[in-house]
């Protein structure tokens, strides 16, 4: 068996897989030429073609080498299929099927069955191989003979000597001295060989000897202009052009007349033929490789015909996805601001030393009246309730935006009304001489009545207002509504203190259930889409390995690798808000770099950071530019125009998930018309305006930004840098559009 050449069987195997991945039919040209072009990398031998039109006496030629009729010879094409002739101990043959099939024989009669065409000169199409084996010395030394059917006769012998003419290190091309270089010649020698990477080519002229004497002098010197015109890559020193008559030549051979085999050209050729072979043998892969670079030229044009469209959609897809994203990101972490500046005033609200100065003074005398629960619900509870509205509103908006997790109610229940066991009286309950006292309201419940229940309130009023001092309070006498009023005191403090208490631990366990309303999940990609993306992968790295194995042989190539895509999750991850950091310039902050530009990939995985990323460098001005620009105006306006709507009184109306969000009612708001304005100087200001952007008077908001979108795309300063005439005009342009549209947005 043949044993492969290692040195290009990367290359061949990279060749192999990067052509299975265009799905070549198996009988279409460029993946036969392929197999052959990967065959003949890690084939060990020097394989020498003889090529030319039928009956030109390519066999002939190849049997006067041999010295024998090893190969079929007849007055009509007789060929059917390429024949290598290798070394053997003794002349046999071996003919391979398409069926797997292998029939051995010894000597060459074989190939009258299976290698000659059939009476309608047809190949026969069983036949995968056709080999020789001869005990020549010049093909001892690794040396192949491929004897080719002949050209101009079929398209399917055309084609198969097309596809095999890759796979030979050194061409022989056969001339019929008679009709010098056809037409059809021609186009095979630039067709076939140049513009294929094979030019070790040596031309051969036969049936010279059939000339008459001045004739064979004319044909020489139109030899001579084909070998000049032709630049074969041959060792230095060595002609591309020879004379051998084959069959005077065959014949000499078979008779052993060294004088007349010497005198039909065959020995010289023989010896130049051997010494091109000696050279060109040890470094054949400067002979292969330049028809590797012309194959692996069409397999990487076919493979970027597959590669770019599938990456152009998803990268289109992407950038939607990632827009979508970064949306979303800017809404939950307004919403989270939002609800977090609420819950914090909520927190702070209930902390019990603020619901005491604020509160207790007023709740004690409340109690000591009898109108607790009155006060409890007309103050106490109204501000509750706005202030648990104001957390609720930033979860429901978060549901209507995102749709995940409903929010529950924030729901702090009020501990018990304050119960006081009043001490016993004293026997003298009309004193009311204290200093301090000041009797306030009417009846004051509780068995209490008259002069000493206004007492009491006086006294609570006294004791949180005043600042009485320790000694003090140690010479006072303490009264019995005194006492009364710090039982009052007292029973407030225990109901704020536990009302805080439970307060608090409601709000934590509240915020904690946030995180599942402010919060949204990647989507995830179609089965579709994702069986593209592993395609295109598949593809971007056969290409990839292509080239690299390209490089290797130092062959260059106009391509450059394709970068990997990154890959976009299907793990429902999800993004929740998490709360501002004290911000570190990117630039001496290498992780918070690499995770802004992971925020732009679309990993799915948690950001960390809700700070945005900083401003990039102006880029060089041109209209993709200016538009990215203004994409990100636009984008600016819209978070800027929701946190104004989450911050207007309809945005804090709690709403229900079916109702009309805040955006549909802003979209449906700006295409009224703008009301009038009051005054004549705002009328004409408008008027200018509305000129100015070239539109009617009225127009609606949408159509003023449509209008105000073109003309920056047309006169955007950065389109005309280059032109200081053209820039200063842009400037004035741009501040007229400008401030036409501020009048017009605002009014």
């Amino acid at each position: 068996m043949q044993q492969h050449y290692e040195g290009y069987k990367d290359l061949a195997d990279s060749l192999k897989s990067a052509s299975a991945l265009l799905n070549l039919e198996r009988k279409s040209q460029l993946h036969q030429e392929i197999i052959t072009i990967c065959n003949h990398l890690v084939n060990p031998s020097f394989r020498i073609a003889v090529f030319g039109p039928f009956n030109h006496g390519k066999s002939t030629l190849l049997n006067a080498m041999l010295g024998n009729r090893t190969l079929p010879i007849d007055l009509i094409p007789t060929t059917g299929a390429s024949i290598t002739v290798k070394y053997g101990s003794d002349v046999r043959s071996r003919i391979m099927l398409v069926d797997g099939t292998e029939i051995y024989r010894s000597g060459t009669e074989i190939l009258q069955q299976f290698a000659i065409l059939d009476g309608n000169r047809q190949m026969r199409k069983d036949v995968a191989s056709v080999e020789v084996f001869c005990p020549h010395p010049f093909l001892e030394t690794g040396v192949e003979f491929l004897d080719l059917p002949g050209t101009n006769d079929r398209d399917e012998q055309d084609n198969l000597v097309r596809e095999q003419l890759l796979s030979a290190d050194l061409v022989i091309q056969l001339l019929d001295a008679r009709k010098l270089m056809t037409l059809g010649e021609r186009e095979n020698l630039r067709d076939w060989l140049l513009d294929r990477g094979i030019k070790t080519v040596i031309f051969v002229a036969n049936f010279l000897n059939l000339l008459e004497p001045d004739e064979q002098k004319q044909v020489q010197n139109r030899l001579l202009f084909v070998a000049e015109s032709f630049r074969a890559e041959l060792p230095p020193g060595f002609s591309n052009l020879y004379r051998v008559d084959a069959l005077p030549a065959l014949r000499a051979r078979l008779k052993g007349d060294v004088a007349a085999a010497n005198s039909s050209g065959l020995a010289a050729f023989e010896t130049a033929l051997q010494n091109i072979v000696g050279i060109l043998q040890p470094n054949r892969g400067s002979v292969r490789l330049p028809r590797v670079q012309a194959i692996a030229t069409q397999i990487q044009l076919s493979l970027k015909a597959k590669i770019d469209p599938i990456a152009l959609e998803i990268k289109s897809f992407d950038d939607k996805q990632n827009s979508k994203i970064e949306i979303k990101q800017k809404a939950a972490n307004l919403i989270y601001k939002g609800f977090t500046t609420s819950i914090g005033e909520l927190r702070d609200w209930l902390e019990l030393p603020k619901l005491l100065t604020k509160y207790q003074a007023d709740a004690a005398v409340a109690l000591a009246e009898s109108k607790f629960k009155d006060w409890q619900t007309n103050i106490l509870k109204k501000d509750l309730t706005q202030l648990q509205f104001a957390v609720v509103k930033w979860l429901y908006q978060a549901y209507e935006f995102f749709q995940e997790e409903r929010p529950q109610d924030l729901i702090i229940p009020f501990p018990s009304e304050p119960q006081v066991i009043l001490p016993s009286k004293p026997s003298n309950t009309d004193d009311l001489s204290e200093t301090g006292s000041i009797a306030v309201g009417g009846g004051i419940g509780w068995l209490l009545g008259g002069p000493v229940g206004a007492a009491v309130v006086g006294s609570i009023s006294y004791l949180l207002n005043k600042n009485i001092q320790k000694q003090d309070e140690q010479l006072a006498k303490e009264s019995y509504h005194q006492e009364v009023a710090k039982l009052c005191i007292t029973a407030i403090e225990d109901y704020f203190s536990s009302f805080s208490r439970q307060g608090l631990s409601i709000l934590t366990e509240y915020e904690r259930k946030a995180e599942k309303v402010i919060c949204f999940e990647f989507s995830q990609e179609s089965v579709e889409f994702t069986t593209k993306r592993e395609k295109l992968e598949q593809l971007q790295n056969g290409f990839n390995d292509l080239l690299q194995e390209l490089e290797k042989v130092k062959i260059l190539s106009n391509y450059q690798p394709y970068k990997e895509i990154p890959k976009y999750t299907n793990t429902n991850r999800k993004y929740s808000p998490q709360p501002e950091r004290v911000k570190i310039s990117p630039e001496k902050d290498p992780v918070i770099k690499q995770k802004q530009e992971n925020t732009n990939k679309n990993t799915g995985t948690r950001v960390e950071s809700v700070s945005p990323p900083p401003p990039k460098a102006s880029p060089s001005p041109r209209k993709e530019e200016v538009e990215a620009k203004f994409r990100d105006w636009e984008l600016n306006e819209e978070i800027a125009r929701m946190k104004a709507e989450m911050r207007s009184p309809k945005a804090c109306r709690q709403t229900s998930p079916g109702s009309q969000t805040g955006k549909q009612q802003n979209s449906t708001q700006s295409n009224k018309a703008p009301t009038q304005p009051k005054s004549q100087t705002e009328k004409d200001k408008i008027t200018r305006a509305y000129g100015i952007l070239g539109l009617q008077a009225n127009a609606s908001l949408a159509e003023v930004k449509q209008a105000y979108r073109t003309l920056v795309k047309k006169w955007h300063p950065d389109l005309f840098v280059n032109q200081p005439q053209l820039l200063k005009q842009a400037q004035e342009k741009m501040h007229l559009v400008n401030d036409a549209y501020t009048i017009l947005s605002d009014k």
